[in-house]
């Protein structure tokens, strides 16, 4: 007999060959530019089970210009593997052409010109449109959300999460996992969670002063659909209080739990679970290493480091599955289950091009009702891109978005060295483009903004930069716990990635005087984005439309300041 996992690689082999999984077809048809809704939406019903998966939204509501990374450098085992292959390496794996719709959608070459042709993608109406194809053609399949969806923009911190959680209710989900939603503090997000019409999950939040799971997330819920009884584990980011200011949610407590989620595994199986699906915002090499460890999950749906994959990737019997961020994308799983195995599975990440799909006309409504009280806020013109400018962020080290900020920091702030954080969130802006305050705040937006002025000494600085480093370069990705290389404005530097921490940064240099940083001297330094609790200086949002007004004209020349080795 052939056994489950000889089984699934044959469904990889066979999605491979037939285009079921990822871009196959729509890439082959869009490099002939004869893309249509019918042709992105096409799919061959398989199974009895269907998953739809959405992640990292990060309240965009409307379509976005989102740049993949240039830069998604992978350590230790992980090194030279899926996700971190980017551009001409990323197309030769899957078999992209140039030029095609998914090298526009899923690399960063050729961006801007590629955007001409190709448009904005994402927008919830959109996606709302896909969702609701889905369902006609597998009407119980279960929609859940990765996390990270009400953050980062301007309606979202204005309603305190409100608008996307009215627009997200109307797409009607089954469950989701959370991450940046726990910086609205945990008032707040107790309130949203209470009223959630859908199940909010999380085997790893507890309750930080007793050690017990917190009541207000379930650990697992259980579905029937096609006639299987499916379990969805929750599992939010596990570095909450590393990553942002654990003062905003001191009740709770999170981590990776992995022997727990071995017990909810076990405990689900033995309550006649058939097929088990984690809903993870762990980061996709935590969630590889997990399915090591962990026995018994039979889909990872990956969230946080926003990884776009045409086809999951097989961790022993585990599909782990990467469904990018900012609404560009959303994948569907259909699963084999039989006799409580799941024997095969079809899976295709479907690219949500605006232009293309039809949106949905009353999540459209729905959406414009939730935006119309900050129309005028939201169109305001502050600024507008130079024609050789894309603004992106993406990617290990600084983007055009990333050095913006730096350098209103560096001007507006009169200091030495600027610190901006290494967020993977927020949009591109288009060469020759006007910068609306929208577009500011789709890549600013946070409850804890403030932009600071402090002294610090060489070698302290030298401390925060080897710290950040290894959150992002330690080959555990268990110790993984940040998200990419903070930004520095004002200062050079040399990473050798593959040493250990302490040694990864090397000369450090002031670019204004091309002096090497004194670990003796004290150096002024602005930044925003602390954990501390009770920073001080005006947020970052008012930093930068000041610099962006005086500049009128913003052109970013491309970043030359860190040298990075052992790549």
């Amino acid at each position: 007999m052939i056994s489950r996992r000889d089984f699934l690689q044959a469904s990889m082999a066979a999605s491979a060959i037939y285009g079921a999984s990822g871009f196959g077809n729509w890439g082959r048809l869009a490099a002939q530019q004869a893309l249509s809704q019918d042709q992105l939406l096409d799919f061959d019903t398989y199974g009895n089970v269907s998953l739809i998966h959405i992640t990292d939204i990060h309240a965009q509501l409307k379509p976005i210009w989102f740049r993949e990374p240039e830069i998604n450098l992978g350590v230790g085992s992980n090194k030279g593997a899926v996700p971190h292959i980017t551009g001409a390496d990323f197309r030769k794996a899957y078999g992209i052409d140039d030029g095609s719709a998914s090298a526009y959608a899923l690399t960063y070459n050729d961006f801007s010109a590629l955007g001409q042709a190709y448009g904005k993608m994402g927008g919830l109406d959109r996606c709302a449109t896909v969702i609701n194809k889905i369902r006609a053609d597998r009407p119980d399949a279960l929609l859940l959300d990765g996390g990270d969806t009400w953050h980062g923009s301007y309606g979202c911190y204005h309603t305190q999460g409100q608008d996307v959680v009215n627009v997200m209710n109307a797409l009607k989900p089954d469950a989701m996992t959370f991450h940046w939603e726990f910086t609205l503090g945990s008032d707040r997000v107790r309130d949203i969670v209470n009223d959630l019409p859908f199940a909010a999950l999380g085997q790893n939040i507890f309750d930080a002063e007793w050690d017990e799971p917190a009541e207000d997330f379930a650990p697992y819920k259980f579905f029937e659909r096609g006639g299987v009884k499916i379990a969805v584990i929750g599992q939010a980011f596990p570095y909450m209080p590393i990553a942002n200011p654990g003062w905003m949610f001191p009740e709770y407590s999170f981590g990776i739990r992995d022997q727990r989620m071995q017990e909810m595994v076990d405990e689900v199986h033995g309550m006649g679970a058939e097929c088990v699906v984690c809903l993870s915002h762990n980061g996709f090499d935590v969630d590889k290493k997990m399915a090591e460890r962990v026995k018994g999950i039979d889909v990872i749906l990956a969230g946080h480091t926003h990884d776009a994959l045409p086809e999951p990737v097989l961790i022993g019997d585990t599909i782990v599955v990467a469904s990018g961020s900012n609404g560009k994308f959303i994948s569907r799983v259909d699963l084999d289950v039989r006799d409580g195995k799941m024997m095969g599975f079809r899976h295709k990440l479907i690219p949500i091009f605006a232009d293309v799909i039809e949106p949905d006309k009353d999540v459209a409504a729905l959406i414009d009702e939730q935006r119309a009280p900050f129309a005028a806020e939201l169109a305001e013109v502050i600024g507008k891109t130079a024609d050789d400018t894309t603004l992106f962020r993406r990617g290990n080290f600084n983007g055009s978005w990333d050095d913006l900020i730096c350098d209103a920091l560096l001007e507006e702030r009169e200091a030495d060295i600027a610190m901006s954080p290494g967020v993977r969130w927020g949009p591109s802006i288009m060469p020759g483009q006007d910068i609306t305050r929208e577009d500011l705040w789709n890549v600013t937006s946070m409850t804890y903004p403030n932009a600071y002025r402090t002294e610090m000494t060489g070698q302290f600085i030298h401390e925060i930069v080897e710290d950040v480093a290894d959150n992002l370069f330690n080959p555990d990705p268990y110790y993984q716990q940040g998200g990419d290389m903070v930004r520095l404005g004002g200062m050079g530097y040399r990473i050798d990635i593959t040493k250990p921490i302490g040694e990864r940064i090397t000369e450090m240099t002031l670019l204004k005087t091309g002096e090497k940083i004194d670990p003796s001297k004290t150096y002024v330094v602005a930044g925003w984005a602390s954990v501390n609790e009770g920073t001080e200086g005006p947020p970052i949002w008012d930093v930068v439309e000041n610099h962006i007004r005086n500049q009128g004209t913003v052109s970013v020349t491309p970043n030359t300041s860190v040298q990075v080795v052992g790549a």
